[in-house]
């Protein structure tokens, strides 16, 4: 296989990978024959997946849209896979050009590409690090060089608390990575849920075979949120959050919940 120039050395491209994976359901092109291949399979099982994915990432880029409307222009985006299909720091900039990202990701693969593709991009770095280590994030070079606690923050977790257990206690890693948020800070939350009339037996063996990790009811999520002024519409599918036309059936299909908040 001809190495593309936009892949660092040290990736092994025979070997699917979760985040090119995703960036071939969101059709981009940061992917190899062996992810979609994957992917593929996983769409056959699940036909929702690719709409899923990418109503995800349109929500993300309505919330950053909202946040940066309000003043915002600073994030920090954890579990973010490779920034590519309109990502943080470009829809970010541009409803402030000045705005700055810091990606997270326990994945190296993800961490490898993501700065390969941010090379000389000074809206963006990358920080190799797990959520279930929030204090790691928090004490990072990478995130003292880039975010200013002082001021407000977009707090990123989208599509990522669905891989912490409820031992991994993940209303408490939130809360330890709000406590060094200013007030006006924003925490926007994307997290697989069961749809009305889901077969949720079936959902969560999906789950588990795909490694993406633990579904959760409404009721769960909004806890993370517990402490937050939460923006309207609430929490909602994400295709339901603010959308810019009228959502189609599909919409109320994805089985995800989504919503925004603000620190008071």
């Amino acid at each position: 296989m001809e190495r593309p120039g936009w892949v660092p050395a040290d990736i092994d491209l025979p070997r699917p990978s979760p985040a090119r994976i995703y960036d071939y359901l969101l059709g981009g092109t940061h992917n190899f024959a062996v992810d979609r291949e994957f992917a593929d399979r996983a769409i056959a099982a699940s036909p929702e997946l690719p709409y899923g994915a990418r109503s995800n990432r349109a929500f993300l880029g309505r919330a950053v849209q909202l946040m940066t409307s309000h003043g915002v222009g600073q994030f920090l985006d954890i579990g973010a896979g490779i920034p590519t299909q309109e990502p943080t720091h470009e829809v970010a900039a541009r409803g402030c050009p000045q705005a700055r990202v810091v990606y997270v990701d326990n994945d190296p693969i993800a961490v490898a590409h993501s700065r390969a593709l941010l090379t000389g991009d000074a809206r963006g770095s990358v920080l190799h690090a797990d959520l279930r280590d929030p204090k790691v994030i928090l004490d990072s070079d990478a995130v003292a060089s880039m975010i200013d606690f002082s001021r407000p923050v977009g707090l990123l977790l989208l599509a990522v608390l669905h891989f912490l257990s409820d031992a991994d206690d993940p209303a408490d890693v939130i809360a330890t990575l709000a406590e060094a948020l200013a007030p006006g800070s924003y925490l926007v939350i994307s997290h697989v849920s069961p749809p009305p009339g889901a077969d949720v037996e079936r959902l969560e063996q999906e789950l588990r075979e795909s490694r993406i990790g633990y579904i959760r009811g409404r009721d769960e999520i909004a806890r993370f949120f517990e402490g937050w002024e939460m923006v309207e519409p609430g929490l909602v599918p994400p295709a339901l959050w603010r959308p810019s036309g009228v959502p189609g059936q599909q919409a109320y299909q994805v089985p995800g919940l989504a919503g925004v908040a603000r620190r008071p």
